[in-house]
């Protein structure tokens, strides 16, 4: 007979290890991304309550996500002497703050204010999550792993938020948003701990971010710019072709449960999967998905290129960090790709935003963006096809 008397305990340590890892990464991976997602409620309530214009609410959306990768560029050179726990509880105190400041105010320069203020949060919020899953020693099953948890938790604030929007106006959803930071900010007190760590395939030391490097940046950059410009504004173009916040909410809800199950299966296979052809494809269909959104005309068409866009989108995220970590510069590249999401997203929203006022539509945006987006298949597959020739 075997001994079983010290294997249990390893098992039943290892699995609340597992659990614990896995209630943090999702904590931090939902806090960090809540404003990403539902900041578009607010976008057409707040025009809907006070009138303010689409270029008003670009620079507002954009305000978010530019401080949210300024606060990234500043913790990327200094990763590895951080905590991410610590940088946890610094992210949920300034969103819950501004949050719910925000739902105090009608006037747009203290509104501003507030995004500057979430941007920042979610900033190191998204930071602490790439530490903690980069001292993982699998960085990118756990981020897929976030963002099945993520879509999972977001499929219910899909339908219950744009509820509060109706019955409590855009005060309520600043709240209802806060309130939900708390619980988040909580959870994700179970990241992994402490400074430093190593991250498989990169050095101890600091190295230049390289010719890949800026390749892995340069496609982030094309990919977030193009598939996100129309983002602040998509359930405003819903609403264009019929569809009530409150229906776009059950299209978003069923959107994040199929992704949710899509990253649940990446998570399963991404450390076989090669990572050329995957990220190829899913860029693609995110391209197409993307262009479609802007010019479909019906509620059926529209709700299923939305559930193709969000399941590719999340399913290319991961796949995009993967060729970061894969990098010398490991960690800190892989904060500096989250950076330069946010800030070709914040710049996409922008420019979305003056294209929706000049044309007075929203329906150039979704092309415009896919065919930018598909250009991130030519800076990124070279970078793509090396790692796979050397796992060879």
């Amino acid at each position: 007979m075997h001994d079983l008397s010290s294997a249990s305990p390893r098992v039943e340590a290892n699995s609340l290890r597992f659990a614990t890892i896995l209630i943090g990464i999702g904590a931090a991976t939902a806090a960090a991304h809540i404003g990403n997602n539902f900041t578009t409620y607010l976008v057409g309530a707040l025009m809907d309550r006070f009138g303010f214009t689409p270029f008003a609410m670009g620079a507002w959306n954009m305000a978010e996500t530019l401080s949210y990768a300024a606060a990234m560029f500043l913790v990327a050179p200094r990763a590895r002497g951080l905590d991410a726990r610590v940088l946890a509880m610094a992210a949920s105190a300034v969103v819950i703050a501004a949050q719910a400041g925000s739902a105090l105010t009608g006037a747009y320069p203290l509104l501003f204010l507030g995004r500057i203020g979430t941007g920042l949060g979610f900033g190191l919020m998204n930071s602490a999550l790439n530490l903690a899953a980069g001292r993982t020693g699998n960085p990118a099953r756990w981020i897929s792993v976030g963002i099945a948890v993520q879509t999972l938790l977001y499929s219910g604030i899909a339908i219950v938020l744009p509820m509060i929007g109706r019955d409590h106006g855009s005060a309520g959803m600043f709240f209802g948003l806060a309130g939900i930071s708390v619980l988040f900010g909580l959870c994700a007190l179970l990241l992994p701990g402490g400074k430093g760590g190593v991250v498989e395939g990169a050095a101890t030391g600091p190295v230049p971010i390289g010719a890949e490097g800026a390749r892995v940046l340069a496609a982030m950059a094309l990919f977030a710019f193009g598939s996100l410009a129309i983002w602040p504004f998509i359930e405003r173009t819903a609403h264009a072709i019929g569809i009530p916040a409150t229906q776009f909410g059950l299209y978003q809800s069923a959107a994040v449960l199929v992704s949710a199950v899509g990253n649940a299966g990446l998570a399963l296979v991404i450390g076989r999967l090669p990572r050329a052809w995957p990220l190829a494809a899913a860029l693609g269909v995110c391209s197409l998905m993307c262009a479609l959104l802007t010019t479909v005309g019906s509620a059926p068409a529209f709700g299923a290129a939305f559930v193709a866009f969000m399941v590719s989108w999340f399913l290319t995220y991961p796949l995009l960090i993967r060729l970061a970590y894969a990098q010398p510069a490991g960690e800190r590249l892989a904060v500096m790709t989250s950076g330069t999401w946010l800030l070709a997203q914040s710049l996409g929203s922008l420019a979305a935003g003056a294209m929706a006022q000049g044309f007075g539509a929203y329906t150039l945006i979704g092309p415009v963006g896919g065919v930018i987006c598909a250009l991130a298949i030519v800076a990124a597959l070279p970078v793509a096809r090396r790692l796979d020739r050397e796992a060879a």
